[in-house]
């Protein structure tokens, strides 16, 4: 799932996959609320689940990847 985000990310915010580790926060590349929200979104249309982030602390990379997989299990 990491892997996925990463190559989601990296094509979306036009920087580096190389750049993407699971420590890295959304806030150190630039992601803000709104990326977040569509990035969710396209993920709950790939993986066909529901993915509520509200009231969730994720600001991770690695937190996301978790957080999904763990919705998916």
């Amino acid at each position: 799932m990491f892997e996925k985000i990463v190559s989601y990310a990296s094509r979306q915010l036009e920087i580096s996959a190389e750049e993407i580790t699971r420590d890295t926060t959304f806030e150190s590349l630039g992601v803000d609320s709104l990326d977040i929200v569509e990035m969710t979104i396209d993920f709950e249309a790939e993986l066909g689940v529901e993915l509520d982030l509200e009231g969730q602390q994720i600001t991770t990379f690695g937190e996301l990847a978790d957080y999904i997989e763990e919705k998916l299990n």
